[in-house]
């Protein structure tokens, strides 16, 4: 059985559901730039993707300002990003036995947004976001910068997130993999296989509440 010391964490369809306040405004982005009209489904591939990269997908003119103008309307989205059900008792739980942080595609603004303005910052000892490396997922660069940071052995961490960049990252780094389940729920393509996930020896979660399943695993 392996035993661990830290959990590192996605952020986005892991602690956050951004999708949303993501996706419609990048919607309107589009109709800004190029006069279509995009279907929230159609716009869905774009939502592991970091920020940048959507815009080199898109191909816009001045990529920086219109990723400005999206990062405008997105802060503006009046939900917000929202916290998945079970965390507000996860993260207090497994902070009592394991180190805990985030890996995310995040910048720091956006971070201190959707996640420090909710406290949950709190309960991490560190944050790799964007701007800390040269390479992101699923490059596995800003997974061996948080065992670096945490003083761990990349081994003794499991990295949990919703996406196959977080599952190639987590593999690349020789940690294991814990797949968020709930993050792709209902996005066509999106979901992971979760029998090929076990058999490479990684975690499957359903829900939040199933990360406390991680106690077991505490070393």
């Amino acid at each position: 059985m392996k035993f661990f010391k830290a959990v590192i964490y996605d952020i986005d369809g892991t602690i956050l559901n951004t999708l949303n306040m993501n996706m419609y405004p990048l919607i309107r982005i589009i109709r800004e730039e190029t006069g279509e009209e995009w279907s929230f489904e159609k716009v869905l591939k774009f939502a592991a993707y970091p920020g940048m990269k959507v815009m080199e997908e898109l191909k816009v003119k001045n990529p920086e300002q219109v990723y400005a103008r999206w990062v405008k309307y997105v802060n503006e989205y009046e939900e917000g990003a929202v916290l998945y059900d079970g965390f507000e008792e996860v993260l207090p739980k497994l902070g009592e036995k394991f180190r805990q942080a985030v890996v995310s595609a995040k910048t720091r603004e956006q971070y201190e947004i959707d996640f420090c303005e909710k406290g949950l910052d709190r309960y991490m000892e560190t944050a790799v976001l964007a701007g800390d490396t040269r390479e992101h997922k699923p490059n596995p660069e800003p997974l061996l910068k948080c065992a670096e940071r945490l003083r761990i052995a990349p081994e003794e961490a499991v990295y949990v997130g919703d996406a196959r960049s977080d599952q190639e990252a987590a593999r690349r780094a020789g940690m294991t993999f814990g797949y968020a389940g709930w993050g792709n729920e209902g996005i066509p393509g999106m979901g992971l296989s979760e029998e090929q996930i076990l058999s490479e020896g990684g975690l499957v979660f359903r829900r939040p509440l199933d990360l406390l399943k991680l106690l077991e695993y505490a070393q």
